[in-house]
């Protein structure tokens, strides 16, 4: 993609793990890379994600709640990742206000940003299918109604709108892309609060039980890292994806005991165990949640490449001798 050769490039969470494996990506098609990173441990922060290209890039500490550091940052950029963002669905209910003030307010402030000193910035926001909730017909598609089930959810459905009224309003090149179930290199799998696919891959790695709540047969559309940051580089090279929002997904459905019963056959390590549901994911769970990515293939001519098992082989070999950097 030679359109990132002479671009000037932020990425907003890029210790994070979309962040960091777009990071990784870009280097390839680009060399003026910033990351911009809070750099805290409990939003999952890793440094040890971008160790082997640390010098290659410009890395600031920093918060998009810092309205003053944003406006800063964002002045010379032409293309602007957003992957910041706290993506615990667990601890939104936990501590709403702090999700709101991260979700909400910060992506606020990366848009007004923009928008007062900026304005020709090309802006791609990470949102998540979670937006959707519980599904009234299947397959999901971006038509489906959204009725989020936590407040992480909510949150990032009302950021994803932020982005498209500052492309309505004030004409901001925004693009949205719905996430799903990501796994891969890179990714926090030391915490079930952070996507259970890259929890049950730490667990397995350390030979433990994976815990599955119920019967695990609710059906979930899992992403490999690799599929999605295609997707990502894709849609912010197209005028046709600004000012709309697309489910970036991967093709296969599996169910739960599916996702868990092949990352321990191809991890070789761990074993399953069934637990009663946790009353509080009880009532946060949505059931079978299959996604459509139609839109995004057709717009973008674009075909995820990896299934899960594909997918696992290339996540073991990247933790087999990094597990200590990975689990806390």
């Amino acid at each position: 993609m030679a359109e990132f050769k002479d671009k000037n490039i932020l990425i907003l969470g890029g210790l994070g793990f979309i962040g960091s494996n777009l990071a990784h990506e870009l280097l390839n098609k680009c060399s003026k890379i910033t990351i911009l990173d809070p750099i805290d441990i409990s939003l999952n922060s890793n440094p040890a994600n971008i160790e082997e290209i640390k010098d290659l890039i410009e890395l600031i500490k920093g918060d998009i709640r810092n309205f003053s550091q944003i406006k800063d940052v964002v002045k010379d950029k032409d293309i602007i990742f957003n992957c910041a963002g706290q993506t615990s669905h667990p601890r939104s209910m936990r501590d709403p206000l702090e999700d709101i003030d991260i979700n909400c307010k910060g992506t606020i402030n990366v848009l007004e940003a923009v928008r007062r000193y900026n304005d020709k910035a090309r802006i791609l926001f990470i949102g998540s299918t979670t937006q959707a909730g519980k599904s009234l017909f299947t397959p999901i598609d971006e038509r489906h109604p959204e009725f989020p089930r936590d407040i992480y959810s909510a949150n990032k459905s009302v950021s994803e709108k932020y982005n498209l009224i500052y492309n309505y309003v004030y004409g901001l090149k925004t693009t949205v892309l719905r996430a799903s179930n990501n796994f891969g290199p890179r990714a926090s799998i030391h915490s079930s609060d952070v996507g259970f696919v890259n929890y049950f891959i730490g667990l397995a790695l350390q030979n433990k039980d994976l815990t599955i709540y119920g019967d695990g047969k609710q059906k979930r559309t899992v992403t490999y890292i690799k599929d999605l940051i295609e997707s990502i580089l894709l849609a912010v090279n197209s005028n046709q994806t600004i000012g709309d929002t697309y489910f970036a997904v991967g093709d296969i459905r599996y169910s739960v005991k599916q996702i868990a019963e092949i990352i321990v056959n191809i991890f070789g390590s761990g074993k399953i165990k069934y637990i009663p549901w946790p009353e509080d994911r009880k009532r946060m769970e949505i059931g079978d949640s299959e996604i459509s990515n139609n839109r995004i293939k057709n717009i973008l001519d674009w075909e995820p490449r990896y299934d899960l098992s594909l997918g696992l082989i290339e996540t073991k070999n990247y933790y087999k001798d990094k597990l200590d950097k990975y689990i806390r």
